[in-house]
């Protein structure tokens, strides 16, 4: 069965370093592999997208493959046919498969029946390939470091899930505010505590997450099909906004990260997030760097 990537820890701690250091090397144009020439990559697509979307096209056409888009109304994924089926014949056809979806289950499926490896491009539950793309970003921008003190600020979703998936491989700070109703998945927060070499805080109190943090963090209060949430979320979660008074408390020279789309004025306000300690279109420019290396790699495992 070939590799794929559900989630990051489907990786170890060395093929991370492994990844990020192919994502350095093809960023700079050291290498240009071009692993997908001849070849086509399945991205399927059941929610919308504007970074994953144009980032893996872009990035496909870079390592020398073609992008076919599939929406959910023509492959209905799960209900026009079984995942199964739908792995198996799309193995006969392409090189790579990518997923945005809901469900992680799906992204699951996939890669047990496909004979080529599977990239998840987001489900509710992980966000692996933003994180991996945000932890080389804190490299690039605050150079080689033991372990970085990470504050996130806001709901416990997704992406909150894959830092901590990434906290139980790799050593990390981390450090969650939230609202108590908020907190991410137990059972991931629970395998990044077994990690010895990384320190998980989960918080109610804003300042107590960010003091002396290397990089201040944040997403959007009310994920993808949470919208009627929103202004639930919003109350609960108001005293997590990243400003300049809470980031007067981090490390001077600290970056702020966050995944994008950003609603400014809520999780963020606008001085932070165009002000000089931003980082965020540098972050969002990594999302095709790694995901590149992530398609390379996965493709040389095979």
């Amino acid at each position: 069965m070939p590799r794929s990537l559900c989630q990051i820890t489907d990786l170890t701690a060395g093929e991370i370093k492994e990844i990020l250091d192919l994502c350095r090397r093809m960023k700079s144009g050291e290498i240009s592999p071009k692993p997908l020439a001849g070849r086509s990559v399945a991205c399927i697509f059941t929610k919308p997208s504007l970074r994953t979307r144009v980032s893996f096209e872009t990035g496909i056409n870079d390592l020398g493959g073609h992008a076919m888009y599939i929406t959910d109304n023509e492959i209905q994924l799960g209900r026009r046919e079984s995942v199964a089926d739908a792995a198996r014949v799309l193995s006969r056809y392409v090189g790579l498969i990518m997923i945005r979806t809901f469900a992680q289950t799906d992204v699951e499926e996939l890669a047990r029946y496909s004979s080529v490896p599977v990239v998840n491009g987001l489900t509710d539950l992980v966000h692996p390939c933003q994180i991996l793309g945000d932890y080389f970003t804190v490299t690039e921008q605050l150079g080689e470091k033991e372990r970085y003190r990470i504050a996130y600020l806001g709901d416990g979703n997704n992406v909150t899930n894959s830092w901590l998936n990434l906290a139980s491989l790799v050593p990390l700070e981390l450090r969650i505010g939230t609202a108590q109703e908020c907190a991410p998945d137990d059972s991931i927060t629970d395998r990044a505590r077994g990690n010895p070499d990384s320190e998980i805080l989960l918080t109610d109190d804003p300042k107590e997450a960010v003091v002396d943090a290397d990089v201040l963090y944040t997403d959007v209060w009310a994920s993808m099909g949470q919208k009627d949430l929103a202004a639930e979320k919003a109350e609960k979660l108001k005293r997590f906004q990243i400003n300049s008074a809470l980031l007067a408390r981090a490390n001077p020279k600290a970056i702020v990260l966050h995944c994008l789309p950003a609603e400014r004025g809520k999780e963020i306000t606008d001085d932070v997030m165009d002000g000089p300690q931003s980082a965020i279109f540098d972050q969002a420019e990594n999302r095709l760097h790694i995901q590149k290396a992530i398609m390379t790699f996965l493709l040389n495992q095979a």
